[in-house]
């Protein structure tokens, strides 16, 4: 290794070294792959949000022990608090940010009556049975091939993964249908990486920079902000997405939604404005989530007392003003 190679250290899974590539391949010859070998296997029994934050926890030490130099994360893995010496350098250009079906149907309505749905993601649980409280949802772990392979095995009638890691493992045409955001509103930071290095190493920053999108960091921006105000986590049943909006796409729209694990109680809300105050129009959504109840729901989901209640009987999905 020569003295000038910048190590990007990534997870040892298809997935990762497929993100982590292309940050290497768009930064150039001097850039070199470093698998981090993380404890924990994702198809072992545990709970996702707890195993994707240990696996990021990992990486970010690698970091902190000069191991490597710029880490590679799925966006919406990222915690909002990052640990003390680190910081976000840089967004690439994003992909897709949408959930996908992927299985024996044409769209959510179309789902038979009853189907078994493979998801451990309690965002995804939470919104496919506010839409649909007839499926049953069974817990989906492992890795891409995995859960592809547990769903051509029988298992279940349909799984719901990122469309983004499905691109980006040439597997586009396993996916049936895009969930959209009024249907499905994905993770904060969903189809972005994230670029994490060492807040004093300039050469690691400089290089980051050099691949971010600005469209890419205003929406990452405006979503992690939405889930710091709400205080939520991966185990939260929160979904943030960002819109193009405007004649010439260069407005920024904000997608909300907060549900019981259950799906029982939800609220969805959206705003519009400018894609430059990207903190401002989170604000202004979560203040919109908290009017219909939002806070509430996270309340009791917690166990918490006090609570403001809300409506027994969610009205439909709303139709966003973008």
């Amino acid at each position: 290794m020569s003295e000038g190679t910048l190590r990007i250290g990534t997870r040892g899974s298809a997935l990762a070294l497929a993100q982590a590539g292309a940050v290497a391949k768009a930064i150039g010859p001097d850039a070199m792959l470093v698998p981090i070998k993380t404890s924990g296997d994702e198809g072992q029994p545990g709970h996702e949000g707890s195993d994707k934050a240990r696996f990021v926890r990992e990486i970010e030490r690698a970091l902190l022990d000069d191991r490597i130099d710029l880490a590679v994360h799925s966006a919406k893995d990222l915690p909002i608090e990052l640990p003390e010496g680190l910081t976000l350098a840089g967004v690439p250009p994003r992909e897709l940010p949408a959930d996908a079906w992927i299985g024996a149907a044409g769209s959510l309505d179309e789902v038979p009556q009853g189907a078994v749905v493979g998801t451990s993601s309690v965002r995804r649980r939470s919104q496919l049975l506010a839409l649909r409280p007839d499926l049953e949802i069974r817990p989906l772990r492992g890795n891409v091939d995995t859960r592809l392979r547990k769903l051509a095995d029988g298992d279940y009638d349909g799984i719901v993964l990122a469309a983004a890691g499905l691109h980006r493992l040439d597997r586009d045409a396993d996916v049936a249908f895009a969930l959209g955001p009024t249907e499905m509103t994905p993770a904060a930071g969903q189809g972005a990486l994230a670029l994490e290095s060492r807040a004093d190493d300039e050469r690691a920053r400089e290089a980051a920079a050099a691949l971010t999108n600005p469209r890419a960091l205003f929406e990452l921006t405006a979503e992690r902000a939405v889930i710091r105000a709400m205080e939520a986590d991966c185990d939260t049943p929160i979904g943030v997405a960002s819109v193009r909006v405007g004649e010439n796409e260069d407005g920024l729209g904000l997608v909300g939604y907060v549900g019981s694990p259950d799906g029982g109680e939800w609220v969805r809300e959206s705003v519009v404005g400018d894609a430059g105050q990207p903190v401002a129009l989170a604000e202004a959504l979560v203040a919109r989530l908290e009017a219909l109840g939002a806070r509430a729901i996270l309340q009791r989901i917690a166990g918490e007392p006090d609570a403001v209640e809300v409506p027994d009987e969610p009205e439909p999905f709303p139709e966003p003003p973008l």
